[in-house]
Formats: structure tokens, C-alpha cells, sequence
């Protein structure tokens, strides 16, 4: 079984962070691990508590999963504090770790920043240079990249400069003032749109988390850039559709909605011994 390791702060609520990471990376039948950078409450209406891990501590999960099951791709979300951006590239030099995508979250949709400058500049100089992908929207494009982003001609230049400027491919997300769900990708000196579906659904809880941890599923399993975005694309539409309405807020998506298995209610009452076995104890 092909492996993928997620780094991330976990979400209590389960829609975003290592909780949508694990369920997204399982949905692709990719063998999911862990290591976390901080501890959240929150659920779909807002964030009530943040509560990190220690450098230190994040270093010894990196150290155990490595020298223990070394993982075919890994995703890398939001990391607030440069002292443990230091200690994940590190350990990610250290291990020559592949297939890293990296989910860059310093700017909300808002244009908040989520991040301290000190931890961005670290972020910059010394986690994004070891990236297969990097994945922002678009007020993060513009932080980047260094410049303001209103075209679709512009999110090509700005994903140029990041690529360049990273030596990575770059998944630049559209969906906030360019166009509403177009990505783009530039790998390689070339550039591709995947057109997003219109999708009503205002429950989006983790659409980056989970975009992201699908492409590191796809590459893990040894499919090309292009193919694993594509994938993951599709996935985030089908999680969509599904129409999973949980929470008082902006709720979390259906990450299992394609997962079928001998341990599906469908399957088991296929099962004269287990249909049985249910009528007794209705």
C-alpha cells in the first residue's frame, strides 16, 4: 500500500486540518499518518483555541515516521511559528523526504494574515525551495509572487514568479477575485486551467486541506502532476455534490462519499448470516 504522511494542526470538528488530511488520504486507499503541529477547538462556526506543540515534540514524530514507515508523498498545511517550519525542513532534508505538497496558509480569503512575518519569511526561505507543489489561493499567490493579482493573465505571471523563484510546480487557486472555482497550474514552464464546477453548496469547510492532501494521495500512488491534480479536482467535486449539511456554519464536506467496502451496511445485509444475525437484534 502506497503511504502519505500529512503534517497540519488538527481540527476538532473534523472538517479540516489532519482530520480531512487522514480522511481524504484514506478515500484514496493511501495508508494516512500524522504529525501534528498544533491542537485546535474550533467547529464550523470559528476557532475558540489554538494550542501548539513544542519544536521538540514535532521533530520526534517526524524522526519516529521516517525511520519507520517512510512516506511516499507528504502534505504540509497550516505551521504558524517559524521554530517549527525550521524543524520541518529539517527533517525533511534529513530524510530526503519526496513528493512534498505544500499547502501554504498565511492569508485568509479576507486578506487577514494568519501568520506571524517572521514565520512567513522562514516559510520562504527555507520549507517552500523543497516542494514538488505548492498550492495558494490567491491572496497568498500575491504575497508570494510580490505583486496584486485581478486577471487571469496575472494569476499566469504570479504562478511563473512563484515557480521560478521556488524551482516547484504551482497550483495557483483561483475562486476569490479572479474567477470562481478556475485553477491554475504551472509546472515546468507550462501552464494548465482546470475549470472548476458550479457547485451550490456554501458548505466548504477544508476545501484547501482536502485538495491538497488529495494531490499528495495521487503522487504517492505515482501518478504524473497533471493526473493527480486532475483526480483531486474531481474528488473535491464529488466530496461537493454530496451535500453533506452538518454544523450551525459553514460546514465540512462528505470525504467518504465514494468509499464502498465489504463493511458498508449494503454489504452486510447481502450476507444471509449477518442479515440473520441483524433481524435478531432488531
Amino acid at each position: 500500500m502506497n503511504t502519505a504522511l500529512t503534517i497540519a494542526g488538527s481540527d476538532s470538528s473534523g472538517g479540516a486540518g489532519i482530520q480531512a488530511d487522514i480522511k481524504t488520504m484514506t478515500a484514496h486507499h493511501v495508508y494516512a499518518m500524522s504529525a501534528i503541529t498544533a491542537l485546535t477547538a474550533q467547529n464550523t462556526t470559528g476557532v475558540t483555541g489554538i494550542m501548539e506543540v513544542t519544536p521538540e515534540f514535532l521533530g520526534k514524530q517526524l524522526d519516529s515516521i521516517f525511520t519507520d514507515i517512510f512516506p511516499d508523498a507528504v502534505k504540509i498545511g497550516m505551521v504558524s511559528s517559524g521554530g517549527l517550519i525550521h524543524v520541518i525542513a529539517e527533517k525533511l532534508k534529513c530524510y530526503q523526504a519526496k513528493n512534498l505538497v505544500i499547502d501554504p496558509v498565511m492569508v485568509a480569503t479576507s486578506g487577514s494574515k494568519l501568520i506571524a512575518d517572521e514565520a512567513i519569511e522562514v516559510l520562504k526561505t527555507e520549507l517552500l525551495p523543497l516542494a514538488s507543489l505548492i498550492t495558494p489561493n490567491i491572496p497568498e499567490s500575491e504575497v508570494l509572487a510580490g505583486m496584486s493579482i485581478q486577471s487571469e493573465e496575472e494569476m499566469i505571471k504570479a504562478a511563473k514568479i512563484i515557480s521560478d523563484t521556488y524551482g516547484c510546480a504551482v497550483l495557483c487557486k483561483g475562486g476569490h477575485k479572479v474567477n470562481d472555482a478556475n485553477d491554475l497550474l504551472y509546472h515546468k514552464g507550462q501552464y494548465h486551467w482546470f475549470e472548476g464546477k458550479r457547485i451550490d453548496n456554501p458548505n466548504t469547510h477544508g476545501t484547501g486541506c482536502t485538495l491538497s492532501s488529495a494531490i499528495a494521495s495521487n503522487l504517492a500512488k505515482g501518478y504524473s502532476m497533471e493526473q493527480s491534480v486532475w483526480y483531486a479536482k474531481n474528488y473535491i467535486s464529488g466530496a461537493l455534490e454530496a451535500m453533506l449539511n452538518l454544523g450551525k456554519g459553514s460546514g465540512p464536506m462528505d470525504h467518504g462519499f465514494a468509499i464502498e467496502g465489504e463493511y458498508n451496511e449494503e454489504w452486510l445485509l447481502r450476507d444471509k448470516s449477518s442479515q440473520s444475525f441483524a433481524q435478531e437484534e432488531n
